[in-house]
C-alpha cells in the first residue's frame, strides 16, 4: 500500500473510508511528530506498536499498545514519538472529513490485529 502524501511529513497510509468513518494507519519513527492540527471530525488514536505521547488543547498523555485516546473535533492536537522504536497506531476519522471520500477494501493490506494485541 502505498504511503500518502500528507502535510506531517510521516508514513502514512488510508486504510478505509467512507461517508461515516475513515481508518489511517500512522508510523512515527524516533523523533518524529505529527504537526499541532485542527480536524474538522473527531479522531481517535489506537496504539499497537510502541509508545507516544499525544497533546489535545495543552493536555499531554501517553499513548501506548492498546490505548485509546479520543480527540474531538476543532481542538488543536498532535502526537510525538520521543522513544527509542517506531510508535505505530490507527486514526479512526468521524465522520469522513468531506473532502476524503476514497474507500479501500480491508482485504488489500497485510494488517491483522491479532498480530499486534
Amino acid at each position: 500500500m502505498d504511503i500518502a502524501e500528507n502535510p506531517h511529513e510521516v508514513s502514512t497510509r488510508k486504510l478505509y473510508s467512507f461517508e461515516h468513518v475513515a481508518l489511517v494507519n500512522i508510523t512515527l519513527q524516533q523523533g518524529e511528530s505529527l504537526k499541532k492540527h485542527i480536524t474538522p471530525v473527531d479522531g481517535t488514536f489506537f496504539g499497537f506498536e510502541g509508545a507516544s505521547k499525544v497533546e489535545i488543547s495543552n493536555e499531554i498523555q501517553d499513548l501506548k499498545k492498546c490505548d485509546l485516546v479520543f480527540s474531538p473535533k476543532d481542538i488543536i492536537h498532535r502526537l510525538f514519538n520521543e522513544s527509542d522504536s517506531p510508535f505505530k497506531f490507527f486514526v479512526i476519522k468521524t465522520p469522513t472529513a468531506s473532502n476524503q471520500k476514497t474507500v479501500i477494501l480491508w482485504e488489500s493490506i497485510n494488517l491483522s490485529f491479532h498480530e499486534y494485541l
